[in-house]
């Protein structure tokens, strides 16, 4: 536990620093720390594992839990960026355009890769990563899906793999909206709102946003959908025990109902309204993004590369295909209201 500890701290803190410069800043340090993560498997494979099947497991509990207990911590400390106040009075409009946002393209995403053949997991993972904040919300959806012991690696391969997607698909779509937004006629409000109405990370509606000049608008309505993913986690652990829980052995089902994101709300009132909270603001986002950082590269460390070769085409198409309908969506929002 120790080494994976460390292993993953370090992970996470080379990400927060890489992410600074051009290009990096592009992917974000949640996605550099994943990458990081599924580089350095390899060596921790050779040179520590080896043969020793106790060690083989010892590293599998470790990245397990790091993934599974550090991703809700970070979620709730990820609650401090989003200022309530802005969001109810500049950001007023922006939150009945992110709740349509986000309730379709998670409906439109998840049934086109139904319809690919997509298992139903890495379906709503990828469509709700599409659909509202990338990484960030495929963990925090992650963890209101409750699998039994046997599917937990299943499980975090689809994680992995959704974060995976959403990552190129916002990256790709990010340098499409920076190339062709100036070609349309849009202002740069119109343009900073489509960024944060269709972009899948916070980085990528950032990066575009500064592009356009519109910064502050495209953070405003992707804080927005942000907002969205409280919602959003409840809704599908209610949908999943329904759907695709098994039965325990007692003969009830239980929902994974994710309490983690009443901790995101709490810290999100604390920094609203609590003054002497926002002087250390930027530090509790800070260490919340070294924190999920982490996550991710437990998640990296235990990624099965064969299962994301064999199943990421499909889902992939799926998110590609949404993010299209997604930009020109935002666009004739934009249009119509701003």
């Amino acid at each position: 536990m120790l080494f994976i500890g460390v292993l993953t701290l370090l992970a996470s803190l080379f990400a927060s620093w890489l992410k600074q410069f051009p290009g990096f800043s592009l992917f974000g340090a949640l996605i550099i720390a994943l990458l990081i993560g599924m580089i350095i498997q390899f060596p921790i494979r050779s040179a520590y594992v080896g043969s020793n099947d106790g060690r083989k497991a010892g590293v599998k509990d470790a990245a397990g839990l790091i993934s599974n207990k550090l991703l809700r911590l970070g979620i709730i400390l990820l609650g401090f960026k989003l200022n309530l106040a802005v969001l109810f009075t500049q950001g007023i409009k922006c939150l009945p355009i992110a709740a349509v946002v986000v309730t379709l393209t998670i409906i439109v995403c998840y049934a086109i890769a139904r319809k690919l053949g997509v298992d139903p997991m890495l379906a709503i993972l990828t469509a709700g990563g599409t659909g509202i904040c990338g990484a960030a919300a495929v963990m925090g959806l992650a963890g209101s899906i409750k699998v039994s012991e046997d599917k937990q690696d299943e499980k975090d391969n689809d994680v992995t793999m959704a974060v995976a997607i959403v990552a190129i698909m916002g990256t790709v779509f990010a340098l499409l909206e920076i190339a062709l937004g100036p070609l349309t006629g849009m202002t740069k409000d119109q343009l900073g709102i489509t960024a944060g109405a269709s972009l899948h990370e916070i980085a990528h509606a950032v990066a575009a946003g500064d592009a356009f000049g519109a910064v502050d608008i495209a953070t405003i309505m992707k804080l927005s959908r942000v907002l969205m993913l409280v919602f959003a986690a409840i809704i599908i652990a209610i949908w999943w025990e329904k759907k695709h829980s098994e039965v325990e052995n007692t003969g009830k089902k239980t929902v994974a109902f994710p309490w983690f994101m009443l901790g995101f709300i709490g810290a999100s009132i604390i920094g609203t309204f609590v003054p002497f909270i926002a002087f250390i603001t930027p530090q509790l986002v800070d260490f919340a993004y070294i924190v999920l950082g982490m996550a991710m590269a437990a998640l990296g460390i235990n990624v099965n590369f064969k299962a994301i070769a064999s199943k990421g085409k499909k889902p992939m198409l799926a998110s590609f295909l949404t993010s299209i309908l997604l930009m020109c969506f935002a666009a004739g929002v934009a249009v119509l209201f701003f």
